[in-house]
């Protein structure tokens, strides 16, 4: 399994959603923000506490949690 450690879940952190190093970030806002188009530069200047390994971070675990295996239950 890949670690990723820019990616964290706490409980206690927005009821345990992934989020990036522990901040009230979640890794989905990002992805979003991504799926729009916007750009790096833009997501930094809109968020200046994330850096550009945090962004990269969150589509490698994306592409991670894609290519995990589904089970069709009957």
């Amino acid at each position: 399994m890949k670690t990723f450690d820019r990616i964290t879940s706490d409980p206690n952190i927005l009821r345990g959603q992934a989020c990036i190093r522990g901040m009230r970030m979640p890794v989905s806002v990002i992805l979003k923000l991504l799926a729009q188009k916007t750009s790096e530069a833009e997501i930094i200047n809109y968020y200046p506490y994330l850096e550009s390994e945090d962004i990269k971070q969150c589509l490698e675990y994306a592409a991670w949690l894609a290519s995990e295996e589904i089970h069709e239950f009957a």
